[in-house]
């Protein structure tokens, strides 16, 4: 008789919690696109007459794009410096012991758990006082100034399960600290540094609150999308945007938590 142990049994309670977790945090998410083919400007059942007309005219809405081209450009952006950043600070507390360092942990992790709107009022106090004039340059600190703790808790796990002894071997046979990170170390946490990439661009592509308050005359997408939802017949754009974004989004963080979970020392990732 074979024996089945008690983790191999399945657990059908939470198997059905799951489905109907899941179902309450992504069926309405799927009216955006359902209505984004629905032939009438307004968001009623029954959808009588579907469309692509929405689509036809968010891609000659030119104020859209270039919203769209402004958040790319800003996340492009914020997601190259803070990985950088995030790159070092996770070699830096994972391979070195620093005076204080699980404070300074805390504070750089601080705008995770900092509320948006307080974190947005804050910089634009500081931003004003400067004397800075705002522009989509101050909205991209302030996203590099949010998407820095997503980094490095995202490279910081790589960092962690990294083998040491190949640092170790590359300085046994003369190669400096410099070219044993960008030779040795950095190769091997490269899908890490994708997946920072991604996870930091969608954040900063997908944020609305410090934009709000450090944009400048020209808006980020969810800026200019937020603005037109006080036009009805403009909203059918908006869904249809808000369908693409949502189709990509889903596929840039699938696949940078995909490489996340990867194990470098697998075949798979050694080939």
């Amino acid at each position: 008789m074979k024996n089945v142990s008690y983790i191999d049994r399945p657990n059908r309670p939470l198997f059905v919690y799951a489905v109907l977790f899941l179902a309450f945090l992504y069926v309405p998410v799927l009216f955006l696109p359902l209505f984004s083919f629905n032939d009438s400007q307004y968001i009623a059942f029954p959808i009588e007459n579907w469309t692509l007309r929405w689509y036809r005219d968010m891609a000659n809405n030119e104020p859209m794009l270039a919203a769209l081209m402004n958040s790319i450009r800003v996340g492009a952006v914020a997601s190259i410096l803070s990985t950088f950043l995030g790159i070092f600070g996770a070699k830096a507390v994972t391979r070195y012991r620093i005076p204080g360092q699980e404070p300074i942990i805390a504070v750089i992790m601080a705008p995770l758990v900092i509320p948006g709107i307080i974190l947005g009022v804050a910089l634009l106090i500081l931003i004003n006082r400067a004397g800075i004039t705002l522009s989509l340059y101050t909205v991209t600190l302030g996203h590099i100034l949010v998407c820095v703790p997503f980094a490095m808790a995202t490279l910081m796990t790589r960092f962690e399960g990294f083998d040491k002894s190949m640092e170790e071997a590359s300085a046994d046979l003369g190669e400096n600290a410099w070219w044993t990170f960008w030779r040795v170390t950095l190769p091997m946490v490269f899908p890490g540094v994708l997946a920072s990439l991604l996870l930091c661009f969608t954040i900063s592509f997908d944020e609305f609150i410090l934009a709000f308050f450090l944009g400048g005359t020209d808006p980020t997408l969810p800026l200019y999308m937020w603005g037109q939802l006080r036009f009805p017949q403009r909203l059918p754009n908006v869904l249809a945007m808000g369908a693409c974004i949502l189709l990509i989004s889903f596929f840039v963080v699938f696949f940078s938590q995909w490489l996340v979970r990867r194990d470098p020392d697998s075949p798979k990732s050694a080939g």
